[in-house]
């Protein structure tokens, strides 16, 4: 087995380092959280980490790594009597795949001896051998919603419950969470982002300098494994034994009341939702005070706690980054006298004082129009609202998983079964023994178990949600610029991109305008970069509808062999005008022949509209849709307008 390569010879990193130390000294910071591009040591960091853990003590027989000081009582394999055989090892690292099924992180039913011998066996998952040690999940922004949803409850437990099958199963899994994940591929799921205790930003050093050291070390690591890792034992002894000496030393931090008051005044002013940032600030404060051999925390450890502790808590939206910049912490931290005010006044100025500054337009209200370019003009979104669910109508084959359109495969909820005679990785056992039942005199059954043939074996159908490609295409040409028709248009587009993300689907946009269709952004998970793309798209020029049908039929073949499982909808969003090009029809059909699930949202306004989007949808097969359609009724709207029907 090729050793790691060790944490002490990456070069630099040095607030990657410190984060997964911290985490080493007291589990409870609670898991770190890595954001940042490709090729920055994310993941050959976090997997050097377990050799810097103090070995644990284990019973040798448990696969849910008992401890002998503290057996669980209710283990599954036990209970262990006091004289159980014990070993020391090694903390594990185990890595979560993301496209793991359920069974395969939780654990399930051993199905071969349910059937063969009558026995309920509990086969367990990589929850249990993740138990006192390190989950970790590479890419954990694309993980599956059906997994992120089991680890939140079991962080928030630390205890992991199955029940399947008639088998009721629960034990410890306690774990250092650590994820990496590359912001440009999409964010993660703010439910599990909370759950990180710490997250650190990570990118490529500019120093030539130091990216040829990098080089020089990781050649010399290839070359050798075992000589690279001899070369750095010394420095990793050291490291681990400082890892060690903190660990003892951090029940004896203190943390004072003024300290904790000011972590709290902190959390307040930065408007941080919950507690949990205050409580996972409070602990890092003490583990930073703990490493640099330090019993009583200062203000500076409270300073650098809250810039790992709090920067992924302030995300409001999808549109949002994360991040804290240090001088809102210092100004927060700092306590200032209040200015004198002979007047004994301390409100606002009053409105028309000429005191007041600069006001910031509202967003939505009055978009703003600047010129970018000759015969071209910029627009403000309108503001974004809870739009419709555009979904295909007809079912997938089980692709991603999403919260889109429907789909049947191997997860969501069992809809019936079918037969599979060789080995199915979804049993579905009641229909098995149903199957088998009546064959059990003729094939000579005896004792408590049922003689099963693969012929009787029959596999669950399950009915799920899938997520999608939503390609966007986007009318961008001069006539958008009427009536700040382009302003609504990108607010509708924004609004789908909010329902994009949350039901986790990838995007692309595409616009087209002047005389060529021009892709804005290739398909991705991050709806960041989409809306940051569509804010700086200006309009002008004359429309090239037919340019922009062929783009968006290169860009669904291209990836229909790419990504051939998530299936695409394309939202084309004109007025159906062409005054460029030739026949946007002809294209339109050639779209509908790819199979492409699609919408046409009809940018025309006025009293007098020519319904010249609705022939573009009929010749591409598409259901046509008004901007106004794309709204989500709320309730009262919808008692209302049956009402005054």
């Amino acid at each position: 087995m090729i050793a790691p390569y060790p944490l002490s010879a990456i070069v630099g990193q040095d607030d990657l380092k410190l984060a997964l130390l911290l985490n080493a000294v007291s589990p409870e910071v609670g898991g770190v959280l890595v954001r940042g591009e490709k090729g920055t040591a994310k993941s050959t960091a976090v997997r050097a980490l377990a050799k810097l853990l103090p070995p644990i003590e284990v019973i040798s027989t448990c696969p849910y790594s008992c401890d002998p000081e503290n057996p669980n009582p209710e283990c599954p394999a036990g209970p262990h009597p006091a004289d159980a055989p014990t070993e020391t090892r090694p903390v594990r690292l185990v890595e979560l795949p993301v496209g793991a099924s359920t069974d395969r992180l939780a654990g399930t039913l051993d199905i071969e001896k349910a059937l063969a011998e009558g026995r309920k066996t509990f086969e367990p998952g990589l929850l249990a051998l993740a138990h006192r040690g390190i989950l970790y999940v590479d890419e954990v922004n694309l993980l599956s919603d059906h997994l992120v949803d089991l680890l939140l409850d079991v962080a928030a437990m630390g205890t992991n419950h199955v029940e399947r099958e008639g088998v009721s199963v629960r034990h410890p899994s306690r774990f250092i969470l650590v994820g990496t994940m590359n912001p440009e591929e999409g964010e993660l799921r703010p439910q599990l982002l909370d759950r990180f205790g710490i997250t650190v930003e990570v990118s490529g050093s500019p120093e030539p300098d130091e990216r040829v050291e990098v080089v020089r070390r990781r050649l010399h690591y290839e070359a050798d494994p075992r000589e690279f890792a001899e070369k750095w034992s010394g420095a990793e002894e050291d490291l681990a034994s400082s890892v060690a000496a903190a660990r003892g030393r951090l029940p004896g931090v203190h943390l004072g009341e003024e300290t904790l008051v000011a972590i709290s005044t902190l959390c307040a002013d930065l408007e941080v939702d919950g507690l949990r940032g205050d409580i996972v600030t409070a602990k890092t404060a003490r583990t930073l005070a703990a490493w640099d051999a330090r019993d009583e925390v200062i203000l500076d450890d409270v300073k650098r706690a809250a810039l790992l502790a709090l920067s992924h808590r302030r995300r409001r939206g999808p549109f949002e980054q994360p991040g804290i910049d240090p001088q809102e912490i210092e100004d927060a931290l700092s306590d200032p006298d209040p200015p004198d005010d002979p007047d004994g006044g301390g409100g606002p100025p009053e409105k028309g004082s000429g005191s007041e500054g600069p006001q910031e337009p509202r967003r939505g209200s009055e978009p703003s129009e600047s010129r970018t370019g000759a015969g071209e003009r910029g627009h403000a979104s309108e503001e974004p609202f809870r739009p419709v669910r555009l979904e295909r109508e007809d079912k997938g084959r089980g692709g991603p998983l999403g919260r889109r359109s429907r789909s049947v495969g191997q997860t969501g909820h069992p809809v019936g079964d079918k037969e599979n005679a060789g080995r199915p990785a979804d049993v579905a056992l009641a229909a098995t023994v149903r199957t088998a039942a009546p064959y059990q005199k003729g094939r000579g059954r005896s004792g408590a178990g049922l003689v099963v043939r693969p012929v009787d074996l029959r596999e669950n159908v399950r009915e799920g949600r899938e997520g999608n490609l939503i390609l966007f295409l986007v009318d961008a040409s001069g006539s958008m610029a009427a009536r700040k028709r382009m302003s609504a248009v990108k607010g509708a587009v924004l609004s789908l991109l909010g329902d994009a993300y949350q039901r986790r689907d990838k995007i692309s946009l595409i616009s087209f305008r002047g005389g060529t269709a021009q892709m804005l952004l290739p398909p991705t998970s991050s709806v960041e970069l989409a809306a940051s793309r569509l804010e700086d798209l200006p309009t002008g020029g004359r429309t090239p509808l037919a340019a922009g049908l062929v783009r968006a039929a290169e860009v669904l073949q291209r990836e229909g062999l790419r990504d051939g499982e998530r299936r695409p909808l394309l939202v084309l969003l004109t007025d159906g005008r062409a005054t460029a090009g030739p026949d946007p029809r002809v294209a339109a059909a050639g779209l509908r022949s790819l199979g492409a699930a699609s919408f046409v949202v009809d940018t025309e306004e006025g009293n007098v509209r020519l319904g010249m989007a609705a022939g573009v949808a009929e010749a591409m097969g598409a259901r046509c849709l008004r901007l106004e359609d794309l709204r989500a009724e709320s309730l009262v709207e919808l008692v209302e307008r049956k009402r005054v029907a």
